[in-house]
């Protein structure tokens, strides 16, 4: 297997709109022969867009983009920038009326991070999707997607650490995969060594403390938590519960809702949307062996898989298509993915006074 760069995928292109000030963005991954995907979701509250396309039980409309951003709910808007980009130059699917693009979207909630009323909109999408006729941008850390992105909020805002996207690719002879993240994660991160790479930090974010043993701790009435480096320290524990919270458990263990790792996986391999669904559902052991809680009701976690290889071509002769196998390539995805996942976390680090900066308190935000 041959680790390759993600500029030297040359089925998708990659645009990236980035508010610097709001501190939030999308990123968009054209499919310039379109594209049939899959989808899983294993986290409780997704934020999504045309995801009943993927549908297997659906008819095998190709996807002409995907969209992963910023703005929680409210930045689903976005795609019609991506559909507008597309419509003018004549690039969706067919019918009497005029071309219909096909653009999915999942958004991560990074309202708590920068300004909570900036969210990606219609214009920075269409801009992003414009840069992918001439470039591609696959950047990691802090831009598109991953500029409001935080991780470790077991414990609120004040205890968390700043996530981003990252990307990952590889190549078994022709078969090309690759793996893009956006990580938003409720709990801790980790590498494959099993070293943190972020997450719940303890008051005087010195160290790192283990999100699991603090939700049991904290579960069971304990304050005192481990940290994974350094001494023990000692956390406070709220047992007020959050206004309009539906869990008074929820509220005490800090259990925020704003979370969400969004990702893809893109092969030129052939496959059909319900081996590109269980693709998805393999690649979700990347999220698992990286991310720990994961899957849980206060995050939206999701990820795509798309094939890309060019139906029309395959049909007319013009190109053999690259056999895939399910396992292989599922497989080979939860591997990059958790390398995805690194790439994010160690692109996207920020010193604590730049971090606490820009969170936001809920006392002084009115909504």
């Amino acid at each position: 297997m041959e680790r390759i760069s993600w500029n030297e995928i040359d089925f998708v292109k990659v645009g990236n709109a980035t508010d610097t000030i709001g501190k939030t963005g999308l990123t968009v991954l054209r499919f310039p022969d379109g594209a049939r995907g899959g989808l899983h979701i294993s986290g409780g509250g997704p934020a999504a867009r045309e995801s009943g396309v993927l549908d297997p039980t659906t008819a095998p409309t190709p996807v002409n983009a995907l969209v992963l951003g910023g703005g929680s709910a409210f930045g689903l808007c976005a795609s019609d920038g991506i559909m507008q980009s597309l419509e003018a130059r004549n690039i969706g699917f067919p019918t009497a009326y005029g071309v219909v693009p096909i653009v999915c979207q999942s958004d991560i909630y990074d309202l708590s991070y920068g300004n909570p009323k900036a969210r990606p909109t219609v214009e920075m999408a269409r801009d992003a999707c414009e840069r992918t006729f001439t470039s591609t941008e696959p950047m990691s850390g802090n831009v598109g997607a991953g500029t409001g992105a935080t991780v470790g909020k077991v414990c609120g805002m004040e205890r968390a650490m700043k996530g981003g996207i990252g990307y990952a690719a590889a190549k078994l002879g022709d078969l090309v995969v690759g793996a893009v993240v956006v990580v938003n994660a409720c709990g801790n991160v980790y590498d494959r060594q099993g070293r943190a790479l972020g997450g719940v930090m303890d008051e005087g974010r010195q160290h790192i403390l283990d999100a699991c043993q603090l939700i049991f701790d904290q579960y069971e009435g304990i304050s005192e938590s481990k940290p994974l480096l350094g001494e023990s320290v000692t956390s406070r524990v709220g047992n007020e519960p959050l206004q309009g919270s539906h869990s008074q458990y929820e509220a005490a263990l800090g259990m925020e809702k704003g979370n969400t790792t969004i990702g893809a996986i893109v092969t030129n391999a052939a496959f059909h949307k319900g081996e590109l669904t269980k693709i998805a559902m393999m690649a979700t052991n990347g999220y698992a062996r990286s991310i720990r809680p994961v899957g849980t009701l206060s995050d939206g976690d999701t990820i795509y898989a798309f094939s890309v290889t060019a139906e029309s071509e395959i049909l007319c002769g013009i190109s053999k298509p690259i056999v895939g196998d399910v396992n292989v390539v599922g497989t080979l995805a939860a591997e990059l993915m958790c390398e995805a996942i690194e790439d994010a976390m160690r692109s996207s680090k920020i010193d604590n006074s730049e971090f606490l900066t820009n969170i936001i308190d809920l006392h002084e935000v009115k909504i």
